[in-house]
């Protein structure tokens, strides 16, 4: 059965729980994004061997930091919203760091994660270094990275004001994981 959604149409987590197909889609401000059924192989084996890298780094950090990969629904509630129905913006970052368990439930993340990476494809650049970044910023996501295929990742960290800094770019050696102290993952391991 296809389900017919009208892309102009505001829609909420509520809504959004009751769409059974296979059409992977995120939500900002209600308003439907859709997302491309599977990523390419390349952007699958970057985004494993990242995702191993930070896991071993979330293992030696020995907090309660959990780590998560797509499909994973992160709920970014505007004015502490909880409910469902008034939820309007739900996204599925490629890897993302929880450090407070009190944001985890059964449903995925309510609330900003600590860390969310986005592994970049020709289709999602301009979301990911515009909507993205934004939304992210203004949800208080802490450190977000936008990893290029071509071998570069590019960092963003939140300021005192609740602004992301300029970003420092990546391209060889290693990258300090930020929100945690002292710990780093090696570049090579990841391309």
């Amino acid at each position: 059965m296809e389900l017919s959604l009208d892309l102009n149409k505001r829609y909420t987590y509520a809504d959004y729980l009751t769409w059974w197909d296979d059409k992977r889609r995120e939500l900002v401000d209600g308003f439907i994004r859709m997302m491309s059924p599977a990523p390419r192989a390349q952007h699958q084996e970057i985004c494993g061997n990242l995702f191993g890298e930070l896991r071993n780094v979330v293992k030696k950090n020995r907090g309660k930091c959990k780590i998560f990969p797509a499909p994973f629904d992160v709920r970014l509630p505007k004015n502490g919203e909880k409910e469902d129905h008034r939820i309007d913006t739900i996204v599925q970052p490629d890897i993302c760091i929880v450090c407070d368990p009190s944001k985890l439930d059964e449903k995925g993340c309510l609330g900003a994660p600590d860390f969310i990476a986005e592994i970049q494809s020709p289709a999602t650049a301009r979301y990911d270094f515009t909507e993205k970044f934004n939304l992210y910023e203004s949800a208080g996501v802490r450190e977000y990275w936008i990893v290029f295929p071509d071998h570069a990742v590019q960092v963003f960290l939140l300021q005192s004001g609740g602004k992301y800094d300029k970003g420092t770019l990546y391209e060889t050696g290693k990258v300090p994981v930020r929100i945690f102290d002292g710990m780093e993952i090696d570049l090579n391991d990841v391309f």
